[in-house]
């Protein structure tokens, strides 16, 4: 076959070769292997065919166990199944793991290798995850880049149906899984030939079958197990050799050369490092570097890890060798060393002595740490030590216990002729998706290579995206970021005082920035450092200001084809004429299921972007700018020391130093408010003569950023002339002037405030940030130190609720998020007594993403207790925080009431006896604790029993304990755990933010999706009903159960709030959460009128069971949704996620709304005759 060029990231080429050779794929969601599973089923749908002539069943369980379990069920009954996973789904994996292998059954599982949660969740990659599974039995395969993911791949597959043995195929996530490459593909047809069809039959013929029964799993006792457990050796000592023969067939089809190790080098080395995964890439560019300079190095990449093949590995390894040093990306505390280490170790020691070369280990790369050729030069130069360094580190600086390798020299390796680019962008405004679009548009349009990688830092839409592109006449091997660019762009102006965005961009290189200014308004708005480089390193500057040409194509914040098309004209990697008819065609494939509205909107985005350009005439008086002197601002040493260089993309320089007394993963409350990012394009102006002081603009505002005041006679005395208030109106409130007042620099713009405001003339209307920031600023300054008034209005209220301070601010959720003003209101009616678990996904992202901790406390240093363990576990994790507190608790009233029978002074007794009446109540606990607590001092601490209450005090006030997570946790993975705690009958409150996705992950279907939703598992929209999780929980009968939608009904929400956490039993409250996956058509900005859409619509129902009614002789249920008033159908086309499957599958677009609106009405019907129960 003609080879065929294509660019693709690694995932996708991990799915290319696993659909041939694939029956049936049992998958879960997981960062960062989703995607391979993604587009498979997005095959599938639109009818690819495999080798064998059929297309893959994809089936999305609930959790990687099950997942695990029916590879297991489906290869046992004699299909060829995949699975793709990474990181603790991996893990999850490992039971079936070892029973897929002890059955000799051929699975492949293509893993995105990826780091694992310890003291901190990592979604990056390193291969923590792979190492955890070498003694499952499977064989271990890796691949270093996208292309030999493609190329090995296959290999996995062909060699497992051979040799009988499972393989896990790995891949270093991100660094390979996401990076996009130009590569080769193999040619489903090629690969069919490849196959031992006769092993294929053989596998068939062994399944289990009524036509031929036996038995399979039996217990078996001390007398035969081990026998039984050896006689499988015969199968893995055939491996090696089989992955070789298998290798030699991919060389014979691509002419590129494979074995179980790789030696790339100087074949008389004496040096040579041994590693595996993205990593030889960069070492091969080392070595390379080296050997122009006349060293004799090399490198050994290992592909077939297990079994691990001494004959293949001394067949590669040059007999010159006298020093090795052994790469390994992960980390085994108290082992001897690590695994590829040890491993290379063992194979010397079994050899003669006197042959034996000085072998050292070494770590690098733990959660997608970048590793550079500078980095391995270092472990290079370690080994021509005299004694060098053994059990090292790369890529940090370990000032705590020495065992980093410094770097001495900065070199660059990347091939010459190069192209290399940085665009840095602003999460969701389309600048990774228009890079991805430019690097396809290069790599299959022209002869030139391209590849691209793309750093994200920790919130989600709203952070801030670094792209890393690079093209080129030859292969692009450089696994590692770019540090010296030919052209940079900043596609947001807020980073050009936040980050350094020019550093590394080479003399004469060009600069694009994004930004409302005219070249006049330059001179003030840069900061002078930039100025100095610009004119020092005679930069071609350009600006544009796509935020404009966006709003006024109709396109929003989407500023990305105005970027490319900039982009395309600057750098002039290919003619500008060819690259206008590659871009709009790229947009009619990409958005031409959207509508045609869109797809003309882009094409005029193209065309202003080429006009649109302004060359900046750089003035000589920059070359000496020099910056104001800026006040020093008093920040807390966590702030200054760790927060700002990690928020300022500096985090890389931090030592090991920075995190001692933090090595448990501890990190301190309240950090948010003081990233101040100011990311908004618009932000919301107060028209004070039309506010009616309702506060429900603070109430659903995902982020805290706009509050009212309450300012007595002092405050108001001493507020700035520009912090406007007038009186406020309400029971209580005579003496007090009132002011919405907004943090500008906090805002992210999506502007449901003002769209939720009920004024008859909008009391908040949206202005450009730019109009707000000098006069707002020092408001929200002043008003931070107003005094909190919450106890002037009941709490319970929506306006009384939003004079309590929010204990949740400032997160990096998605602009006009649907799950953080639910999470923000609790805090607000119980946040001082507060203890979270809180699932992965969104909800943890947005919520302890370090070093952004926007859970913060209150003046008295109060707030909500934080943690997250995994994904799976999370209800049982809240269950052990509760059990711990109540046995506490319990230990504190065993002994008051033991003090009470004892001769202590009447006012402990009435204290103690106090606390015991309200210990159970929240509110209760803490006024009888706050009496209490004066009295445990001095004397009354030489009882023991006191000292014991006194050890104890923190458990004194009821803690609320909430469990908050996501419909992927509560549905799906998590739903066993859920049930089980609920039906324990203690006293925890759950809040599900039901987004009917995995939101975390990128848009999966979860059982909370409902029929005819377009989501990554169900392309072809969902064929069965929204699981009602509600329903099922109420079936136990004592459960608080609510579903809710703060944009329907904020009384209902309230109310709802408070029943379930005064409920003495288990609540269950879920919340309908618009979230930027459901592609609402008119944008984040009307989350809060989407949900409100959605109940007006029949499509989501408010309703409360409170077993409290029972006990009275009441009806536990009240639906608070009326009958239906807006179309079904209406709210669906509101959303892409429906609209779509118009566009993708349009015959079978009507039956699937029309089951989505029956299975509505059905839901509410069931909800109405609960109602109207006596």
């Amino acid at each position: 076959m003609a080879k065929q060029m294509k660019t693709m990231d690694g995932n996708t080429a991990a799915a290319h070769v696993a659909y041939a050779f694939t029956e049936v794929a049992a998958i879960y969601p997981i960062t960062p292997s989703s995607p391979m599973a993604e587009v498979i089923d997005e095959w599938s749908a639109h009818g690819r065919k495999n080798i064998f002539g059929q297309t893959v069943k994809v089936s999305e369980m609930q959790s990687e166990a099950g997942a695990a379990g029916a590879v297991h069920g489906s290869l046992a009954a004699g299909a060829l199944t995949t699975t793709f996973t990474a990181s603790q789904g991996l893990l999850l994996m490992i039971p079936n793991m070892y029973k897929i292998a002890g059955e000799l059954l051929p699975g492949v599982f293509h893993v995105s290798a990826r780091a694992l949660a310890s003291h901190a969740l990592s979604i990056f990659g390193d291969h923590s995850d792979v190492m955890a599974c070498r003694q499952t039995g499977f064989a271990l395969l890796a691949a270093g880049s996208v292309q030999e993911v493609m190329d090995i791949g296959s290999v996995a597959h062909l060699a497992s149906i051979k040799s009988r043995v499972p393989f896990l195929h790995f891949f270093d996530g991100f660094r390979t899984s996401h990076e996009i490459q130009k590569i080769e593909v193999i040619d489903q047809e090629d690969l069919a030939k490849l196959v031992d069809y006769e092993a294929v039959n053989e596998f068939r013929q062994r399944a289990l079958s009524p036509e031929r029964p036996v038995t399979r799993g039996t217990a078996q006792n001390p007398d035969v197990f081990f026998q039984a457990r050896e006689a499988s050796n015969k199968f893995y000592d055939a491996v090696p050799d089989i992955v070789e023969e298998y290798m030699a067939e991919v060389t014979k089809l691509t002419g590129r050369e494979y074995h179980p190790f790789v030696y790339y080098g100087d074949p008389k080395a004496e040096n040579v490092i041994v590693a595996m995964g993205s990593v030889t890439e960069t070492i091969s560019e080392v070595v390379d570097y080296l050997t122009d300079k006349g060293e004799k190095v090399g490198v050994l990449k290992v592909h077939l890890y297990r079994p691990f093949s001494p004959k293949y590995f001394f067949d590669a390894m040059p007999e010159t060798v006298r020093r090795i040093a052994v790469l390994d990306r992960t980390k085994e505390p108290g082992a001897l060393g690590e695994p590829l280490y040890q491993d290379v170790c063992a194979i010397y020691a079994d050899r003669d002595k006197d042959d034996m070369p000085l072998i050292v280990g070494g770590r690098y790369g733990l959660g997608s740490k970048d590793t550079t050729p500078s980095q391995i030069k270092a472990v290079f130069d370690n080994l021509d030590m005299k004694e060098p360094k053994n059990h090292f580190t790369i890529g940090i600086v370990d000032d705590v216990t020495y065992k980093s390798l410094p770097v001495t020299e900065s070199v660059n390796t990347v091939p010459e002729g190069t192209i290399s680019c940085k665009f840095w962008g602003l999460g969701s405004d389309g600048t990774v998706g228009a890079n991805k679009n430019a690097i396809k548009i290069i790599g299959d349009n022209t002869d030139m290579y391209a590849q691209g990688y793309f750093a994200y830092d920790s919130k989600k839409s709203g952070g801030v995206t670094i792209s890393h592109l690079r093209f080129g006449d030859h292969p692009i091997t450089s696994t590692y970021l770019i540090d010296q660019a030919d052209f940079i762009a900043c596609h947001n102006q807020a980073y050009v005082n936040q980050y350094d965005v020019l550093e590394g961009l080479k003399d004469g290189g060009t600069f694009l920035l994004n930004c409302i200014w005219t070249p006049e308004e330059l001179e003030d708005r840069l900061p002078a450092h930039m100025k100095r480089y610009i004119k020092e390193h005679n930069i071609d500057f350009y600006t544009i200001n796509a935020i404009d040409i966006a709003r006024e194509i109709g396109l929003g914040g989407r500023i990305n084809m105005i970027m490319q098309a900039a982009f395309f004209k600057l750098a002039n990697v290919i003619p500008i004429d060819k690259a206008v008819v590659y871009i709009k065609d790229a947009i009619k494939t990409t958005y031409g299921r959207k509508g045609d509205k869109v797809v003309e909107m882009n094409y005029a985005a193209v065309d202003r972007g080429l006009d649109s350009l302004v060359k900046i005439d750089v003035p000589d008086s920059w070359a000496d700018a020099v910056d104001e002197d800026q006040e020093t601002e008093d920040v807390p040493e966590f702030i200054k020391n760790i927060l700002q260089p990690m928020n300022s993309q500096k985090g890389d320089t931090l030592p090991v130093s920075a995190f001692v007394d933090a090595e448990d993963g501890t990190f301190p409350a309240g950090t948010t408010k003081y990233e101040k990012r100011g990311v908004a394009v618009s932000v919301p102006e107060w028209q004070i003569d039309n506010c009616i002081q309702c506060n429900q603009c603070s109430f659903v505002c995902p982020h805290a950023a706009i509050r009212p005041f309450l300012l007595d006679e002092d405050e108001k005395a001493k507020a700035p002339e520009t912090f406007e208030t007038k009186k406020a109106l309400g029971r209580g409130l005579k003496d007090f002037e009132y002011r919405i007042q907004v943090s500008v620099l906090d805002c992210t713009g999506c502007g449901n405030c003002a769209d939720v405001c009920p004024a008859k003339e909008k009391a908040l209307v949206m202005k450009p940030f730019g109009t707000q920031l000098d006069t707002q600023k020092p408001n929200w300054e002043f008003a931070m130190t107003v005094k909190p008034k919450a106890n002037v209005m009941a709490k319970n209220t929506i306006k009384g609720s939003q004079f309590a301070e929010p204990l949740l601010e400032f997160s990096g959720a998605c602009a006009g998020c649907g799950e953080t003003p639910y999470a923000k209101l609790i805090t607000q009616l119980f946040g001082d007594r507060m203890v979270i678990a809180n699932a992965t996904g969104c909800s943890s992202i947005w919520g302890g993403s370090a070093p952004s901790i926007p859970y913060t406390t209150n003046a008295d240093g109060r707030g909500p207790a934080w943690a997250n363990s995994l994904f799976e576990d999370n209800a049982e994790f809240g269950f052990g925080m509760y059990l711990a507190s109540k046995q506490i608790r319990g230990k504190i009233a065993d002994n008051a009431k033991a003090l009470i029978d004892e001769d202590i002074s009447e006012d402990l007794k009435a204290a103690l006896k106090e606390w015991l009446d309200n210990k159970d109540d929240g509110e209760g606990s803490r006024e009888a604790t706050d009496k209490l607590m004066p009295l445990l001092t001095g004397d009354s601490l030489e009882n023991k029993l006191v000292k014991e209450i006194y050890e104890r005090r923190d458990h004194l006030v009821k803690r609320s304990q909430w469990i908050l997570g996501g419909d992927g946790w509560a549905y799906d993975i998590g739903y066993g755990g859920l049930d089980h705690v609920l039906a324990s009958g203690e006293d925890v409150n759950v809040l599900v933010f039901d987004t009917e996705v995995y939101s975390n992950t990128g848009g999966q279907s979860s059982k909370a999706t409902p029929a005819a939703a377009v989501a990554k598992f169900a392309a072809a929209g969902k064929r069965v009903k929204k699981k009602d999780l509600g329903r099922m929980a109420m079936s136990y009968g004592y459960v608080y159960v609510a579903q809710v939608a703060m944009g329907a009904n904020m009384n209902q929400l309230i109310k709802a709030m408070t029943e379930a956490e005064a409920y003495d039993g288990p609540s269950l409250i879920i919340a309908y959460s618009p979230c930027i996956n459901h592609g609402l058509r008119r944008g984040m900005g009307k989350t809060q009128d989407q949900a409100k859409r959605a109940v007006e619509a029949g499509y989501w129902h408010l309703y409360r069971y409170n077993p409290t009614l029972k006990v009275e002789g009441k009806n536990p249920f009240t639906l608070d949704s009326k009958e239906p008033t807006e179309p079904f159908r209406d709210f669906l086309m509101s959303e892409v996620r429906y609209t779509s499957l118009i566009k993708t599958f349009p015959e079978v677009a009507d039956e699937l709304f029309e089951k989505a609106e029956r299975d509505a009405k059905e839901r509410y019907e069931t909800y109405k005759k609960l109602a109207e129960q006596d």
